[in-house]
């Protein structure tokens, strides 16, 4: 590629009034108009009236904030994207930055309990207008995990060092999906730096596993996570709920004793990365194993809070022969040991790979990380807090609309989504009292968006 004129002969001026550089962004926010966004938060959000208006129109500053994250905002400053051109034409009520940035720090505790509630009953209306988890009432899985938002200076409220000795705050959250569709975000927190990983994860995976029912996951759910959340209180909230669970354990003594116990001619080879395919013996040849035994957990709990289930194991032949990790003895010379507790109906080989699946919230926690929660914006914690359940809302959005534009976005990151269908430049114009979004000729995934558009635009079914 090369520049098809001289230098002198290209000039440049920002002074056309109709252009809009997210064009995409309109049947977005159709979208979430029609699924009751603007609605729900005028009914559960219920900010304090003061002097500045700060509480006033709670609904026009969430819509700013989601259309301004789904733009790809990942700051409060970042937020003046949503006043250039003929933006002010095409959507209404847009605040100013620095209005968005008070409204945030309005938010009390309670306040961000509120928004909590407007994400848990938005998701299910936007899973009922687009397909977003095909095959939910058949499996579905929720996904827990935690990750570390670092955070810069001494300014911010709540930061503090982690598991992973890093200065932030600590993000949980809870994604539901299934083997035909791409994660969404069930459930946020937003807690201390210091927090422990499992502080409050029984209540919150109750909360992830009732949004994922009301999103339609009415057949085998089955919970995810690792051995941080290793614990009677989660498991029990599963089983409470109807859920299967699939848990990573910590190698304590019972859990070593146990694998112990296997039979050697139990394990089988699995089809594992570097696997060979060996067709005289039809079979995986491999360096990973896998076995399982019946185990009891948690039994210096009381006899009701004890569970009997299956223990999963997975091992890797060790690469090196050196130093073997203090207390594992001659058991673990030669293999790693992994293993995961579960009640899962599935076959021994089935449930192992569904287990290794868990680290699909990793890429959502990627993904929600180089998008709207790249910062931690504020200041002030419980702003933060209602930052990043707004960055779930707006991820959300953004999947659905991917879904609703073809099989190849239901499946895309929310960067992919929103380079080619939400970030596309356009030009508007008005005739018969009607506007018209001019696109760019020739752009590569124009039938992607035409049918997103042409869906959201359609009159809404009986």
């Amino acid at each position: 590629m090369q520049s098809s004129h001289a230098a002198a002969a290209v000039s440049s001026a920002f002074d056309d009034p109709n252009l809009i550089a997210y064009g995409g962004l309109e049947p977005v926010v159709r979208l979430a108009e029609r699924c009751g966004l603007p609605a729900l938060v005028g009914e559960y959000i219920r900010l304090p009236a003061s002097k500045d208006g700060t509480g006033a129109f709670p609904a026009a500053k969430v819509m700013s904030l989601v259309g301004g994250m789904v733009a790809g905002a990942d700051s409060i400053d970042d937020m003046h994207r949503l006043r250039h051109g003929a933006m002010g034409r095409l959507f209404s009520g847009v605040r100013a930055p620095s209005t968005l940035g008070s409204f945030l720090r309005s938010f009390t505790h309670g306040h961000v309990k509120q928004l909590h509630a407007v994400a848990r009953r938005f998701l299910p209306e936007l899973a009922r207008h687009a397909p977003l988890l095909p095959g939910a009432d058949q499996v579905a899985y929720v996904d827990i995990d935690d990750t570390i938002r670092r955070t810069y200076g001494y300014a911010k409220q709540g930061t503090g060092y982690g598991y992973s000795k890093v200065k932030g705050l600590n993000a949980l959250l809870g994604i539901v999906s299934t083997p035909l569709a791409a994660p969404v975000i069930a459930a946020t927190r937003l807690r201390k730096g210091p927090s422990n990983s499992a502080r409050g994860a029984a209540a919150f995976v109750a909360e992830t596993i009732r949004t994922a029912r009301a999103c339609g996951a009415n057949g085998l759910l089955v919970m995810r996570a690792d051995s941080a959340f290793y614990g009677a209180d989660v498991v029990n909230s599963c089983r409470a709920l109807g859920a299967r669970f699939s848990i990573t354990v910590r190698m304590n003594a019972s859990v070593k004793a146990a694998i112990a116990r296997i039979d050697e001619d139990a394990w089988m080879p699995i089809k594992y990365p570097k696997a060979v395919w060996d067709e005289e013996g039809q079979c995986w040849i491999s360096d990973a194993e896998i076995a399982e035994t019946t185990y009891t957990a948690f039994t210096s709990k009381p006899k009701k809070q004890q569970v009997t289930a299956r223990l999963i194991v997975r091992r890797v032949k060790r690469l090196s022969t050196g130093t073997v990790p203090a207390g594992q003895g001659t058991l673990f010379d030669t293999w790693r040991y992994h293993a995961a507790f579960t009640d899962s109906p599935l076959s021994l080989n089935d449930a192992e790979r569904d287990h290794r699946r868990h680290a699909v919230v990793e890429q959502v926690i990627a993904d929600v990380k180089n998008s709207a929660f790249a910062h931690a914006p504020s200041g002030h914690f419980q702003a933060n807090a209602a930052w990043l359940a707004l960055a779930a809302l707006a991820h959300n959005l953004t999947r659905a609309a991917g879904a609703l534009a073809g099989t190849f976005h239901a499946r895309a990151t929310t960067a992919t989504i929103r380079d080619h269908l939400i970030n596309v430049p356009a030009r508007l114009a008005r005739s018969a009292r009607r506007l018209t979004l001019h696109l760019p000729e020739r752009w590569p995934w124009s039938t992607d968006f035409t049918q997103l558009f042409s869906i959201v635009h359609a009159p809404p079914a009986p």
